[in-house]
């Protein structure tokens, strides 16, 4: 008997450990996806945690109404967590785009999963108590959650959403539940009410996951296309971003977590605005430093120039990169840039290769994305162009891609007066681009900008070198009173968020 009674409780332990696993991994999930469909990762991930944990202390409460075959009722559950945490991903990817409110959806989901996790608990520890004493019987129960959370927090960032991927990985870890719930029935057999009913419930509910795990990349595919309204020509998941490829007739458009980067029609007109200023007015641009970019189309432009040494290029991730250096369709558009001997290519965060680099530079082209997130809006900071400094001369020319100045003004303007806070001159300018409207730019230097052009490039399609008229703004395009740019305060990201938030 006392050895049946350890049998049961290694067992049920080991559940809490899966239990805590899964039901993090869910709640990674949910912020993951809500970041990649709406933005703000640390407000989306902020507020789904509060709400998951607000819903587990929900669960726990009302555990205590439940009634009859406590284990007969864990299986139950442990078979419904398995369900809404498994389905998540696919049922909010194919919503997204077809209902009004999809946050609504989007925190039914957490709120579900985290109820029913909070059941469980409770629930185990009601089935043990007879078993073990009181005191081993919370510590063993919470340790278990505790060492599950943290195996789950280490492999989801690191081997799931790499390797499985944002709507496989929930379906693998609602088939894990359910495995659960089935080895609980047949080593359980003799202590369940129902063994039949549960036996149907939990070969329904794992024929339902492995069928839409099978299934994943086809869902995944169809919802992208439905939310896009492209044909999808390529799609992958790197460790930092989704990555899509879209064509639609002799078209293709990139997107980065839900954000268009391109249009191949008319990308010559952002990159030839970005580029060829600073290029033609810095004095020397035999060294050029490129940070983001990693499409290559940045480093086509300044290939152009003869004078140039070397490029150096840093762009955190290294499949984007190494898909446009290796994509015949990619090299065609960037005239196989990447491939360059004069280019060296780094894969790392920008932020902190700047702090450790060395080198100076003649010209320093930054085309990050724009600052919709945390991580993104550190590399528009007032500290970080205090260590770029460190990489320029007197002479040094630095461009910056600072969002649309008509859609987000008060972004646009912030960025330029952090700018300012670090290099004595800055200028501002803009073009427009068909695919995004108005885009703007903001050129700086620790030496005076004039318009004095040093050297031409025959054959640009769209810069004709009359800077003067691209740094006119008309009064829809002003800002006053914007915040510098700090890392304490990302009063950047705020900004973004809330104009590019009306604009949506």
């Amino acid at each position: 008997m006392d050895r049946k009674r350890l049998s049961l409780e290694i067992l049920l332990l080991s559940s809490v450990f899966v239990i805590a696993t899964c039901g993090l991994i869910y709640e990674l999930v949910a912020g993951a996806l809500a970041s990649y469909l709406l933005g703000d990762s640390v407000k989306q991930f902020s507020f789904i945690i509060g709400v998951y944990l607000f819903s587990m202390g929900v669960g726990s409460y009302l555990a205590k109404f439940i009634k009859g075959s406590l284990i007969d009722k864990f299986i139950e559950i442990e078979i419904l967590v398995g369900i809404v945490g498994g389905i998540s991903s696919v049922v909010l990817f194919l919503l997204f785009n077809t209902v009004g409110h999809f946050e609504w959806a989007l925190y039914l989901f957490v709120f579900s999963t985290g109820c029913l996790v909070g059941l469980e608990i409770p629930l185990l520890m009601n089935i043990l108590q007879d078993k073990v004493q009181f005191k081993d019987l919370v510590s063993n129960v919470f340790a278990f959650d505790y060492v599950g959370a943290l195996l789950a927090s280490i492999l989801f960032p690191l081997v799931l959403i790499p390797s499985l991927g944002i709507i496989k990985t929930p379906l693998f870890f609602g088939l894990i539940n359910i495995s659960i719930a089935i080895f609980l029935c047949f080593y359980l057999k003799n202590d369940l009410l129902k063994p039949f009913s549960l036996k149907v419930k939990f070969i329904g509910a794992f024929v339902l996951l492995l069928v839409l795990f099978i299934f994943s990349d086809k869902i995944l595919a169809f919802s992208e296309e439905k939310l896009y309204g492209e044909n999808i020509v390529y799609s992958h998941n790197s460790p930092y971003q989704r990555i899509v490829l879209t064509r639609n007739s002799n078209e293709f458009r990139l997107y980065l977590n839900n954000n268009l980067q391109f249009s191949s029609t008319d990308e010559y007109r952002y990159h030839e605005a970005l580029v060829h200023p600073a290029m033609s007015m810095a004095k020397k641009v035999d060294h050029v430093l490129v940070l983001g970019g990693g499409d290559g189309f940045a480093v086509r432009e300044v290939l152009k120039y003869k004078e140039v040494k070397d490029i150096t290029l840093v762009d955190l991730d290294g499949e984007m990169t190494n898909f446009f250096k290796d994509n015949e369709t990619m090299k065609k558009l960037n005239h196989s840039s990447l491939s360059n001997s004069k280019l060296k290519v780094i894969n790392k965060d920008a932020y902190v290769w700047v702090k450790n680099a060395t080198q100076k530079y003649d010209v320093i082209i930054i085309d990050f994305p724009d600052p919709s997130n945390y991580s993104l809006g550190k590399l528009y900071s007032l500290q970080f162009y205090k260590e770029l400094k460190n990489r320029t001369t007197q002479d040094t020319r630095i461009v910056v891609q600072t969002t649309s100045p008509y859609f987000a003004p008060k972004s646009f303007w912030c960025i330029e007066k952090t700018l300012n806070q670090v290099f004595p001159f800055t200028k501002a300018y803009h073009t427009y681009v068909p695919s995004f409207g108005e885009w703007g730019y903001c050129m700086a230097s620790n030496d005076s900008i004039n318009n004095h052009v040093i050297r031409r490039i025959p054959g640009l399609r769209f810069y004709d070198y009359n800077f003067l008229q691209m740094s006119y703004f008309s009064k829809d395009m002003m800002a006053k009173e914007v915040e510098v740019n700090r890392l304490d305060n990302q009063i950047l990201v705020r900004y973004f968020d809330e104009e590019w938030g009306k604009v949506q």
